[in-house]
This record gives C-alpha cells, sequence and structure tokens, in this order.
C-alpha cells in the first residue's frame, strides 16, 4: 500500500523534522534536522544531513532505529496537521543526496554526511479532515 497522497503533499510541504535515537548510555536524545522528503511509492524516506561526529550520528552507529515527527505550527485548532514516524536510518545514495540538495543548495558547501530515514510506519493526523483524524501507514500492508 502506498503512503497516502494527504500525508505525502504534507511531508513534501515540511522542511523540519524532530528526530529521536538512544544515545551511548540508553537514554533517548532528540534533535532537529531540516529535511527533504522522498515521496517514492516503494520506499519513501526523510533526507536530512548531518556532522557524522554528532551525537545522534554517533547512535546510529549502535542503533538505526529512530522515530521523529513533523508538525505544521498553528495555533489554529482546525488547521492543525502532523506526522509522526519511525524508520531505519542509513547513508543516503546519491539519487537521495541530490533531491536533499536540490531542496537545500547551499548544503553542498557545508561538511557533513547526508542520511535517509527508510520509513516504516507513519501515523498522519490532520484536522483539515476532522477533528483528530489519523491515517497510518505500514510498509509492506
Amino acid at each position: 500500500m502506498r503512503l497516502d497522497e494527504r500525508a505525502v503533499k504534507f511531508l513534501q510541504k515540511s522542511h523540519l523534522s524532530s528526530v529521536a535515537v538512544t544515545d551511548e548510555e540508553g537514554a533517548p536524545y532528540a534533535f532537529n534536522a531540516f529535511y527533504a522528503f522522498n515521496g517514492d511509492d516503494l520506499n519513501p524516506a526523510i533526507i536530512f544531513a548531518s556532522d557524522e561526529n554528532s551525537a545522534h550520528a554517533r547512535a546510529f552507529s549502535r542503533s538505526d532505529a529512530v522515530s521523529g515527527t513533523v508538525a505544521l505550527d498553528t495555533k489554529i485548532i482546525g488547521k492543525i496537521k502532523g506526522a509522526q514516524f519511525s524508520g531505519k536510518v542509513s547513508p543516503a545514495n546519491e539519487a537521495e543526496r541530490e533531491i536533499y540538495f536540490a531542496r537545500f543548495p547551499y548544503a553542498r558547501a557545508v561538511k557533513g554526511e547526508i542520511y535517509k530515514i527508510a520509513l516504516e510506519r507513519v501515523k498522519f493526523t490532520s484536522n483539515t479532515l476532522g477533528f483528530g483524524k489519523k491515517i497510518l501507514w505500514r510498509k509492506g500492508e
């Protein structure tokens, strides 16, 4: 099953995500990242840049499991939208890197690694579809 088009449009339009990992002591650790979205029907992914020596990048070497959120910044209840996701993080391939650089061309000049989160689960909530309306997607279902 494909990721719902409304969730795809939301993730393509947004650009800031909060992502959580587990640090070297086993504690939760969250970070924010600008991202580009690869809406590939079979392998949707969130693509972001990070310094390979950051605490979260070091956490990727211990566990590739991550979770995160993307939310619309609004105080208007009827316009609230957001996505919760989980997946596996790994270095981005060249095509994914180009998706990121197309969205953030200045990032080519910054040292760092480009990563992707291969999405395995997305829960999209949008009050524009009805109060608290949720659309759940799981890879392979």
